[in-house]
């Protein structure tokens, strides 16, 4: 008997072998048995690399698959959640998914990951100042306290 550990290409190669020797498949079946026992393959898998075979394909390889899909978060998609979310801060992540047409996951994670947004009281607002804000807020101040100032009415004091 051989090891349990043996590869797929090797029970490939081995239907291969013996197709091209003009067995059919329980025959193909019945030999695999006979030598690897309960490691063999399945009589689906011995069928289906039998047909493959019958269709010239010559490798027992795995082809290249196309991988994990791809992604939707891109820069157009982004642009329009936030469009959507300046447009009303108070839309719901599941509007913001059937909207832009992604899943409720993908919107919440635009939303919070690349828009740095959070939701407090109902409203969509930043996370956190962005640095042109941040530049801005002294100037702000100083002419916020200006304007207060110069009102005689004024009850604030600074």
């Amino acid at each position: 008997m051989f090891s349990d550990t043996i590869e797929k290409e090797q029970y490939r190669s081995v239907i291969r072998f013996l197709f091209l020797d003009g067995k059919t498949c329980e025959e193909i079946k019945t030999k695999l048995d006979a030598v690897y026992g309960n490691s063999s393959p399945s009589m689906t898998t011995v069928r289906y690399w039998f047909n493959e075979f019958k269709r010239n394909r010559s490798s027992v390889f795995d082809e290249e698959r196309p991988g994990r899909p791809a992604d939707v978060v891109i820069e157009e998609i982004i642009e329009k959640v936030h469009d959507i979310i300046l447009a009303d801060r108070r839309t719901k992540v599941h509007e913001v998914a059937e909207a832009v047409g992604v899943s409720y996951g993908t919107a919440f994670n635009i939303l919070h990951d690349n828009l740095e947004m959070k939701k407090l009281s109902a409203r969509w607002v930043p996370r956190s100042h962005s640095k042109e804000r941040t530049a801005r807020t002294p100037a702000v101040v100083e002419k916020t306290q200006a304007l207060i100032s110069d009102d005689p009415g004024n009850r604030c004091a600074f």
